[in-house]
């Protein structure tokens, strides 16, 4: 039962720990009670559940009750990863809405934004660290259970589930990003916001702050109602407040609260927040950290954030994401977001006729690079192709490889579409390359040159045989007796049975008919009927005969 029929109406969580004790009461949270080290067992911990061959529907959050570090210093904050989107079921509830109601629901919360609240004595703001506390030795940013996420490679703990709050000094427009921290000491932090093109509008922010040589503020909050994480890897224009389309998404105003030293607003009721001031010249050196692209990125001159106070709640939560190598938590808050927007732009405002659904592909490429396109059958390949450049040039770090099948292959399934790459493309005809593309979030190692885009057509071009595997009625009998045997549980995935794919005539089904009946005799017979001399083995039969259709 989806999640919008068994909760008609509800509305999405605006406060952490709710959503949590909402995971738990679905079964999608574990409670994790006896010592975890945050250093070099937590993340490796969750991340078996990514690598181990779980179904994706049935991955976790995990709850940390009991966090020390690798000096055996323990924390009274516990630690949760996988609470955003270790899934896209744990999506959902955040979102409030059925998985396949994902895509309509940010396309409502766009188009009808609705601004925030200030409030005053904020939840996030019961507890405030600020002066000579943030520099104490084990106080500051030290005193947070911060995991480090690539144990053996990274060389910090790392804030990662992050929504980082600036404001542009032109317009005082708010952007919310999810952007790296990493701990440089108990006040400083090196954070890595994107700079190539596609990247972070915080970014383009810190450029407008260098022009005029002043720090730029920003507010890192660790924990807050999922629906406004979200927003950030919706990738909205930078003339829009991400907090309003959050509201828009809630159906209500985003309570929110003015920072203790810095003008900027968060999220009221937020588990913890890190108010600090951006250099606008100086770049510290930061990393190696493991990436989403599945490299470790090297070191980067990368920004330096004094911070100027911590704030939270009396009992916090501290959230971590999973990234680095894919499927992650960050790649499914990236493809649950993505995947509609694409849709939406082919269909809706392209106007791609025969465009069904999109696809991008996510175990080890990280979503943005590889995408997949369903056609109808019979879609013009005039529209095939509009298809394909649209869905490369919506984003600059998206599309490096868009591959086009029909209808009947399930995009998802990478198998079936490399079963039409091989049978349904001439790559002489299919395959075009364009050149000059932007790198995206690739490895800075190695060339830097610019990259290319490959599209592919992998549609049907005309008719084939049937698929061959037993037909439908077969196939779903065959499952049924499985059943009864108690045998292990199938994950069944398509293709599962044969079906036509045009060329195929009623003699032949008549065949298939007989034999199935144990009358096959009668097809032998059929066939005597129709013997000639003079020809070479496998001549086809409709070479000699033409398509006219055999008698029984």
């Amino acid at each position: 039962m989806s999640g919008s029929a068994q909760n008609p109406g509800r509305k999405p969580s605006l406060d952490f720990q709710t959503h949590l004790a909402e995971l738990e009461a679905r079964g999608l949270l574990i409670r994790i009670d006896r010592p975890i080290d945050k250093d070099t067992e937590l993340h490796p911990l969750v991340r078996c559940q990514f690598l181990g061959g779980i179904p994706e529907d049935d991955r976790r959050a995990f709850l940390f009750t009991n966090v020390i570090d690798s000096r055996g210093r323990r924390y009274d904050i516990p630690v949760v990863v996988g609470a955003l989107a270790a899934s896209p079921k744990i999506y959902a509830v955040g979102m409030g809405c059925a998985v396949e109601e994902i895509g309509a629901a940010w396309a409502r919360a766009i188009a009808n934004p609705i601004p925030p609240v200030r409030v005053n004595a904020p939840a996030c703001q019961e507890v405030v660290i600020q002066g000579d506390d943030l520099k104490r030795p084990g106080g500051g940013l030290a005193s947070l259970p911060v995991p480090i996420s690539t144990p053996g490679y990274d060389a910090a703990p790392y804030l990662t589930a992050t929504l980082c709050i600036t404001r542009d000094p032109e317009t005082g427009i708010r952007n919310m990003g999810t952007y790296r921290g990493a701990l440089k000491a108990t006040d400083r932090l090196g954070v890595r916001m994107s700079s190539r093109i596609g990247g972070a509008g915080g970014y383009l922010h810190w450029v407008k702050y260098r022009e005029r040589k002043q720090p730029m503020p920003c507010a890192i909050v660790i924990g807050c109602a999922p629906v406004v994480i979200y927003t950030g890897p919706q990738k909205l224009p930078t003339t829009v407040d991400e907090m309003t389309v959050a509201g828009g998404a809630v159906g209500a105003p985003i309570r929110t609260a003015k920072c203790v030293t810095i003008d900027l607003e968060v999220p009221a009721d937020s588990e913890i927040v890190i108010e600090g001031l951006i250099d606008p010249e100086l770049l510290e050196p930061e990393g190696p950290f493991g990436e989403s692209n599945g490299y470790v990125a090297l070191e980067d001159y990368n920004m330096i954030m004094q911070v100027t106070a911590i704030t939270h709640r009396r009992k916090p939560v501290f959230a971590s994401i999973l990234s680095q190598v894919t499927p992650s938590e960050s790649s499914v808050i990236k493809k649950v977001a993505y995947e509609p927007a694409f849709l939406a732009h082919l269909r809706d405002q392209l106007s791609i006729k025969g465009i069904r659904r999109v696809v991008m592909h996510e175990p080890l490429s990280n979503v943005r690079p590889i995408i997949f396109l369903q056609f109808a059958n019979g879609a013009p390949r005039t529209e095939v192709w509009r298809g394909l450049q649209g869905a490369a040039a919506k984003q600059a770090d998206c599309g490096k490889i868009v591959v086009a099948v029909s209808e009947d292959i399930d995009p998802a399934n990478t198998d079936a579409v490399l079963w039409s790459l091989a049978y349904r493309s001439n790559p002489v005809e299919d395959v075009h390359i364009e050149p000059y593309r932007s790198r995206g979030h690739a490895p800075k190692s190695g060339s830097q040159s610019p990259d290319s885009t490959m599209l592919i057509d992998a549609t049907l071009k005309g008719t084939l045989p049937p698929l061959a595997l037993p037909a439908r009625e077969h196939m779903e009998r065959a499952q049924a007796i499985w059943k009864e045997l108690g045998l292990p549980p199938l994950s069944i995935r398509p293709p599962w049975h044969g079906y036509s794919l045009g060329d195929w005539n009623d003699a032949w089904d008549m065949f298939a008919r007989n034999a199935v009946n144990e009358e096959w005799e009668k097809n032998g017979a059929n066939t005597a009927t129709r013997r000639r001399g003079g020809l070479t083995p496998e001549t086809p039969v409709r070479s000699v005969e033409g398509d006219k259709k055999t008698q029984g």
